[in-house]
């Protein structure tokens, strides 16, 4: 009877965990339905940007406030979490805090949890109010629909619990506050369960410790579906995102293969093509799976914060596009995709919709100014118009679909040389005037 615990404890971890990894495996799975693309380049330059922007939080702090609270949370919750070892240990072995024999350091390291723990409950608090209270405007934007609004809430509400229970089990555990060591938040609590009989406090304890390692492994499985995947993937977005220089756009290898060859005086214009099997490559992105690797992970990690949304001058100026939907439309496209390929025995059954159209209207795309505004203010590397860029040029190189203004500016560059309607021998006329 007493490997019961111990016996339920283990299911408990090994569901929790295999759930887990079962859901990581199918997101591996959707962000490698995106094509190749070449990332081995500049490792000491990603290197410092995934140190810099993802463990140093260097972005977050460019809006102080939100910044400063995002660090203590940061912080406090993964360092916080690293009682989970000596709970995973207890709940196997059927031990109570073995690192306690450690001696005083036991105390404090569980004093600074603790510490830590109060601060997170605080900044979480604040998170809330400005969300819900003070209702900052980009939370609360046309794409911040019901999901994403309750998804931001049940987060912060998930923190807190873990937070108040984590106190509530040091301050119901007498042994812990005989000690006098490290119960320097739980201190306070304790006199609230002091007219209690011991049994009762040892149950609430059991049941705190339960709810708090269940609790845990519930956020880590409810990760995936939830914008707080950035936790995981804020590290390999950074180690993998844009090195060069930010105006520099990415050239097709096909177009740029075809110019080369029209360049090149040995090659003969009138020799046959060899015959090829292959389909031609798609110009651009109409769809996911056009996109490559990359972008699909940004997708994943976007933390819908709004910053970049914030920061765009076309929706400042009350155009249709905001950064952010570009990158939620995304991510809600390629989950419908993997869905697709899981009810269908692994394989994408065409369900007549695309990204473009169905989830990114054209109007969005042609108000960007690829003025880089959103990838500038991200905190984790995101490059919505990486994906802005693919999705015109499938526009323009597929369907002849670009706006009458640029049809016209191109056909002035195709036949004067130049963007304006005048004919090359006529452009010094106003030198006369």
């Amino acid at each position: 009877m007493n490997y019961i615990p111990n016996i339920l404890f283990a299911i408990a971890l090994i569901v929790g965990i295999g759930y887990f990894a079962k859901n990581v495996k199918k997101l591996i799975r959707n962000i490698k339905l995106g094509h190749d693309v070449d990332v081995s380049d500049n490792t000491s330059q990603r290197w410092k940007n995934m140190a810099m922007i993802a463990l140093g939080q260097s972005k977050m702090v460019k809006r102080p406030i939100a910044g400063f609270l995002h660090i203590i949370v940061y912080v406090g919750f993964i360092i916080i979490n690293i009682e989970v070892l000596e709970i995973i240990i207890d709940g196997l072995a059927g031990t109570h805090r073995i690192f306690s024999g450690i001696g005083p350091l036991y105390g404090v390291l569980i004093g600074a949890f603790e510490v830590l723990a109060l601060l997170v409950f605080v900044s979480v608090i604040i998170f809330w109010l400005r969300r819900n209270a003070i209702k900052i405007k980009r939370f609360w934007s046309k794409e911040m629909t019901a999901w994403p609004k309750n998804d931001a809430n049940y987060i912060l509400y998930i923190e807190m619990a873990l937070m108040l229970l984590f106190l509530v089990m040091n301050a119901t555990d007498l042994k812990f506050q005989a000690m006098n060591n490290g119960n320097v938040i739980s201190q306070f609590i304790a006199p609230l369960f002091s007219g209690l009989s011991e049994g009762t406090i040892h149950i609430i304890e059991r049941s705190a410790w339960w709810m708090h390692i269940l609790g845990i492994l519930g956020f880590l499985n409810y990760l995936y579906f939830s914008k707080h995947l950035h936790i995981l993937l804020a590290f390999p977005n950074t180690y993998y995102g844009k090195v060069k220089p930010k105006g520099e756009l990415d050239n097709l290898a096909s177009v740029t293969a075809e110019v080369k060859l029209m360049m090149d005086p040995n090659v003969d214009p009138f020799a046959a093509q060899p015959e090829s099997t292959e389909a031609p490559a798609k110009f651009g992105a109409s769809d996911v799976q056009d996109l490559n690797w990359v972008q699909l992970l940004n997708a994943y990690t976007c933390t819908e914060c709004g910053r970049c949304t914030s920061e765009c001058p076309a929706n400042q100026t009350g155009k249709k596009l905001s950064p952010r939907k570009i990158m939620m439309d995304t991510r809600d496209r390629l989950e419908e995709v993997g869905k697709n390929i899981d009810a269908n025995g692994g394989t994408f059954k065409e369900d007549g919709k695309q990204l473009l159209d169905d989830y990114i209207t054209r109007e969005e795309l042609w108000a960007c100014t690829t003025c880089n505004a959103c990838t500038e203010a991200c905190p984790v590397s995101i490059d919505p118009l990486s994906i802005i860029m693919d999705m015109r040029r499938y526009l323009v190189m597929e369907q002849s679909a670009a706006p009458m203004e640029l049809n016209n500016m191109m056909t002035n560059v195709e036949n004067n040389g130049a963007p304006w309607p005048y004919n090359q021998m006529d452009r010094l006329n106003w030198k006369n005037e």
